[in-house]
């Protein structure tokens, strides 16, 4: 009888709400941005805090984020968000990504719109990062745009028998 209670609870576990994790402590976010005066921002981070919010994340109840802007102060911003101790730091570009890799290499950091992670030193490759830093690459170096391209182009042969160049 144990086994079947154990496996209830397992299953119980497992298709419970994602919002149960929403009664616990409020997860801290850190954001280093560089420019607080963008009306292109506003569009973003509505869009941010959307997506956040669909997956449960509400900021105010079971999220806090730190927001920190500068474009000059971006080293002294990142040890103060350090010293606030979050659970995950996200850089909206690469001035801040590296801010933040000098500043910790403990709490993750998440950076969005890098153009050469590997080039800039933020990650040791685009397969394996490794460290503490994730992110989305925008642009990437050697023959990465003939890759897309083979991956859109159809493989095989054509109604008439010619094969696909």
């Amino acid at each position: 009888m144990k086994r079947r209670e154990f496996l209830a609870g397992t299953a119980a576990l497992l298709v419970q709400p994602r919002h149960l994790h929403a009664q616990g402590k409020p997860r801290r976010m850190g954001f280093l941005g560089i420019w607080a005066d963008d009306p292109a921002r506003d569009a973003v981070h509505a869009a941010w805090l959307s997506g956040l919010r669909e997956k449960g994340w509400i900021e105010g109840k079971n999220l806090l984020v730190e927001y920190r802007y500068a474009p000059d102060r971006t080293s002294a911003l990142a040890a103060e968000l350090i010293a606030l101790t979050p659970d995950v730091l996200v850089a909206p570009g690469p001035l801040a990504a590296q801010a933040l890799k000098s500043a910790t290499s403990i709490i993750p950091i998440v950076f969005v719109a890098v153009a050469d992670p590997v080039g800039l030193g933020l990650v040791q490759s685009l397969s394996r990062p490794s460290g503490n830093m994730t992110g989305v690459a925008t642009m990437v170096p050697d023959d990465f745009g003939a890759k897309r391209l083979e991956i859109l182009r159809p493989s095989g042969v054509c109604g008439r028998g010619d094969r696909i160049v």
